[in-house]
């Protein structure tokens, strides 16, 4: 699937964030976790994707399923810019 660089940007950004999970990605842009670690693995640098890959791996935030009912998914006011 190619994607356009301003969506690439914005899945990235997304899966930079805690609190998006990866069902929203997908929803969103169709692209499902594996497919989101390989994007951000080929677009981000190898000591960028070893550390967000070691915040994300096993995250409860990240995973629909595993989320508290706690967490919202609220947006903060610089993400309107992005809606």
């Amino acid at each position: 699937m190619k994607l356009a660089e301003a969506s690439e940007s914005r899945i990235i950004e997304m899966a930079w964030e805690d609190r998006t999970p990866f069902e929203a990605i997908e929803s969103e842009y169709g692209l499902n976790e594996s497919q989101v670690i390989g994007l951000m693995r080929r677009r981000l640098k190898r000591g960028s994707f070893r550390l967000w890959r070691a915040r994300v791996s096993g995250r409860a935030t990240k995973h629909l399923k595993l989320r508290s009912p706690e967490v919202s998914r609220g947006y903060c006011p610089t993400q309107y810019k992005h809606r």
